[in-house]
C-alpha cells in the first residue's frame, strides 16, 4: 500500500497533513513532504513509444460503485495500534531493522500476503464485483489468525485495495462488475504476529487488448529491474533509475506522487523509496525491510492525478491505464531478498 507524496517536478501548494480530503492528488492522505531535487529533468523527454500505435479497446470511464459496510474481524486476532482511529498515522522516522529473530516474522507476514494475493488473482473474471474480491481476501487474512491491515488505516473503510484500469493506487472495493479487457492491481497487506507483510500485482480481466498487456509487462520488470539495483551500501536513488530507464525506454510515466515506504512492526515508514529519477540521499543497509512499487502509465503526459471525493482513490488525469507491481524486500549484503514471492 502506498504511501503519497506531492510530485517532485511541479511546483504546487504542500498537502494536507492528516484526514484531507481534497480534489487533486496533492491534497490527501498517506503524506510526506519531498523537496524538489535536480536530475529530474529528463523524466519529462519520454517518448511516446509503439503503445500510442497500438489499438487500445474501448473503455468507459472509471465510475465508483455502492460500498459496503467494513467486515468484521474476530475479537482475538490482534489489531495494529492505528485501528479505532480515522485519523491519518504519521510516516514512522524509524528505519525498521530485522534481526533473526523478527525476520521469521516478518518472512511469515509475507508469505501469507502473497498466499492471498495469489488466490484473490484467481478471482479476477468479468462480472465478478471487486467487493466479493475484498471479502474473500477478508476471509482467507482472518482464517489465518491475521488482520488486514488496510482495514480502518486513516479510515479506509476495506480490507484491500483494489484499482481497476485508470485507478493508480488505493481504489476501494464496490459494486462495480468487472468487465472483460480490464486491468485490475490488487494490493493486500497482513499484520501477523506484530508484523505486516505488502504487497500487490496487476491481473487481466477476460481477453486484454496487447497495449494493456505490454503496460502491465513493463511495470513488473521496472519493479525487478529495482530489486536487482538493490544491496547494502547501494544509494536509494539506484532503483529510481533503474525504473525511469526501463519505463522511458518503453515509452511509459512513472508516477511520482506514490513512493515505496519501510515495513515491520510498523505499516509505513523510513526510507521513503522514490520509484523516477532523484538526488534523494542515504544507502540499503543490511537488515531493512521496505517495499518497491512502481506505478506505470500509458505515455509520459498521464502521470498526473484526480483524486475522488471518497479521498483514496487516484485516477490518471487524462483516463490513461495505469499498473503496478509491488514486493516487500530484506536488504543483505550481497542483493535484496524478496519477501512476498509465492
Amino acid at each position: 500500500m502506498a504511501v503519497r507524496v506531492p510530485s517532485m517536478e511541479l511546483n504546487r501548494s504542500p498537502p494536507l497533513l492528516s484526514g484531507g480530503r481534497g480534489k487533486t492528488c496533492l491534497q490527501k492522505p498517506f503524506i510526506v513532504q519531498a523537496k524538489r531535487s535536480g536530475g529530474l529533468e529528463k523524466a519529462n523527454t519520454r517518448p511516446q513509444g509503439p503503445q500510442a500505435s497500438e489499438k487500445l479497446k474501448k473503455r468507459e470511464p472509471l465510475t465508483r460503485g455502492t460500498v459496503s459496510a467494513p467486515l468484521p474481524v474476530p475479537g482475538h486476532i490482534p489489531r495494529p495500534p492505528y485501528v479505532g482511529s480515522n485519523k491519518m498515522p504519521e510516516i514512522s522516522s524509524e528505519r525498521q531493522m530485522q534481526d533473526k529473530e523478527t525476520i521469521v516474522h516478518m518472512k511469515a507476514a509475507c508469505e501469507l500476503a502473497a498466499r492471498v494475493l495469489e488466490n484473490a488473482g484467481k478471482l479476477v473474471k468479468p462480472s465478478v464485483t471487486t467487493d466479493e474480491i475484498d471479502k474473500a481476501v477478508h476471509k482467507m487474512i482472518i482464517d489465518a489468525g491475521a488482520y488486514p491491515s488496510p482495514l480502518g488505516y486513516g479510515g479506509f473503510p476495506k480490507s484491500v485495495c483494489t484499482s481497476v484500469n485508470e485507478c493508480m493506487c488505493h481504489g476501494i472495493p464496490d459494486s462495480r462488475e468487472l468487465k472483460d479487457g480490464d486491468i485490475i492491481n490488487i494490493d493486500v497487506t497482513v499484520y501477523l504476529n506484530g508484523f505486516h507483510g505488502d504487497t500487490s500485482k496487476t491481473f487481466f480481466c477476460g481477453e486484454v487488448d496487447e497495449a494493456s498487456k505490454r503496460l502491465v509487462k513493463v511495470t513488473e520488470e521496472c519493479m525487478l529491474r529495482g530489486i536487482a539495483a538493490c544491496k547494502h551500501g547501494v544509494s536509494f536513488k539506484k532503483i529510481g533509475r533503474r525504473i525511469s530507464e526501463h519505463a522511458e525506454k518503453h515509452g511509459f510515466g512513472v508516477v511520482e506522487q506514490f513512493v515505496g515506504h519501510g515495513v515491520g512492526r510498523v505499516f509505513h515508514s523510513q526510507p521513503i523509496i522514490y520509484h523516477q529519477r532523484n538526488n534523494m540521499p542515504g544507502q540499503m543497509v543490511e537488515g531493512q525491510t521496505f517495499t518497491i512499487e512502481p506505478i506505470l502509465t500509458m505515455g509520459s503526459s498521464s502521470i498526473e492525478c484526480d483524486m475522488w471525493e471518497d479521498g483514496w482513490t487516484a485516477v490518471t488525469t487524462d483516463g490513461s491505464l495505469a499498473a503496478q507491481f509491488e514486493h516487500t524486500i530484506l536488504i543483505t549484503r550481497t542483493g535484496a531478498e524478496i519477501l512476498t514471492k509465492c
